[in-house]
């Protein structure tokens, strides 16, 4: 009966450091999915963030070039409606021509 009691007790204790290994294998691979998700998630979120950089960036770009494209349009516009403006006199008209002829001769 004692032989069969250490036995049962050998058993027993084979049994439970066998659960330990188990238990320690699965608590390390746990960890390691842990891991790798916590890594490939945080590899994603600072590629959405670069390429959202990215997209602020361009259209800032736009935004400051439709901007400019507006500028000029509008400088264009006023420099139009002043010349109209000045060379609707003949007199005007004339004394521009000739101011610009000078000017023109000198450069």
């Amino acid at each position: 009966m004692s032989n069969l009691q250490a036995e049962h007790q050998k058993l027993l204790v084979e049994a439970k450091e066998e659960r330990d290994m188990i238990l320690a294998d699965a608590r390390k691979i746990r960890d390691k999915m842990y891991e790798d998700a916590k890594a490939k998630s945080m590899k994603e979120a600072n590629a959405i963030i670069e390429e959202a950089k990215k997209a602020i960036h361009y259209e800032k770009l736009k935004a400051v070039t439709d901007i400019k494209n507006e500028i000029a349009n509008m400088s264009i516009e006023i420099a139009e409606k002043l010349l109209r403006q000045e060379l609707s006199d003949k007199g005007k008209h004339e004394m521009l021509v000739t101011t610009w002829m000078k000017e023109f001769e000198m450069n």
